[in-house]
């Protein structure tokens, strides 16, 4: 009985101690100099405004004029927008110089990769190499490039790199260079994570479930996807079947209403803890369907993942005539 005791103490004294510990901020960070990537809509975009709203001074990369006057239109003057294709090294050094110009010695305290693109998700042998290229190039090398960029100020400033991921990060369940591109950038963010412990500089990584974004757009997702099937070689449709298209696509749009999270705000909030406590945590798991789902079966056995996933697949016409 006086094991239990001790047992139920001790848990709860170190649950106090890590929400107590989670819940320290880091003091006189009003004017500190935060880059974000992705402003245009989204995640990047409701961050830009709320840290700008914390006091912040926000540079707000966008992908588009119109994203970057929008924004400007809703934000105070301390507030600047820039435009930035992360595929563009060039146009990265630039940007670089100029932010370095701007902090001077103060140095960078925030940098958030936000930026990113689904890319086509469809099976494997429907897709080639460029399919794989373009969310490469944008979630993964540019974020890696927009990182090293930055790195210099960041150290000077101690400050903290926020890389949004995914749950796809952990767990690929379609075919496409979206999940390639997430793993990477788990690795990259990993391996910089230790490197920059030395500099004091603290390195977070974020990943979300299934956000209704404009990334994540169901009906421009499926729009892509039929494109590539119509375009499809005969042999090729023939193994999947010619109602495999419709029935794939009412299979994902049931999974899309079971799993999506309609309000963003969740992923801004733990880009905010990142930034701003004393503590910042590695991982950040949000959206209801990523803690409940996604994460717990990303660390199951191989079997068990295969069967759940495959369950929420549409049987080919291949499998049919075996």
């Amino acid at each position: 009985m006086l094991f239990c005791i001790l047992l139920f103490l001790g848990i709860i004294s170190l649950w106090w101690h890590w929400t107590t510990r989670d819940r320290m901020k880091v003091t006189n960070l009003t004017g500190k100099y935060i880059f974000i990537t992705g402003c245009d809509t989204g995640f990047g975009n409701m961050a830009a405004k709320i840290f700008d709203k914390k006091g912040f001074r926000v540079f707000a990369s966008c992908l588009t004029e119109t994203g970057a006057k929008e924004l400007k239109a809703v934000t105070s003057k301390q507030l600047q927008t820039l435009l930035l294709d992360v595929r563009d090294s060039d146009r990265i050094k630039k940007v670089a110089a100029w932010v370095k110009a701007e902090v001077q010695s103060e140095g960078l305290w925030g940098l958030v990769n936000n930026a990113g693109i689904m890319g086509l998700s469809a099976p494997t042998d429907w897709l080639d190499i460029e399919h794989f290229r373009e969310p490469i190039e944008v979630n993964l090398i540019g974020l890696i490039n927009v990182t090293l960029n930055m790195l210099p100020l960041i150290k000077k400033a101690k400050g903290r790199i926020v890389n949004v991921s995914s749950v796809g990060g952990r767990l690929a369940f379609s075919g496409g260079g979206y999940f390639p591109s997430k793993f990477g950038v788990e690795g990259f963010n990993d391996s910089l994570r230790r490197d920059m412990k030395a500099f004091g500089v603290k390195v977070c990584c974020i990943q979300p479930g299934l956000f209704k974004t404009a990334l994540s757009n169901p009906a421009k997702i499926l729009k892509e996807k039929e494109v590539i099937w119509n375009k499809l070689p005969p042999d090729i449709k023939k193994q999947y079947g010619e109602e495999y298209f419709q029935k794939d696509a009412a299979k994902k749009q049931k999974l899309s209403e079971i799993c999506l999270n309609k309000d963003i705000s969740p992923v801004v909030q733990c880009m905010e803890h990142a930034l701003t406590s004393l503590h910042p945590r590695a991982h950040y798991i949000v959206g209801q369907d990523a803690k409940l789902f996604w994460n717990p079966l990303s660390r199951m056995p191989t079997v068990i993942q295969d069967l759940l996933l495959m369950r929420n697949r549409v049987e080919l016409a291949v499998s049919n005539a075996k």
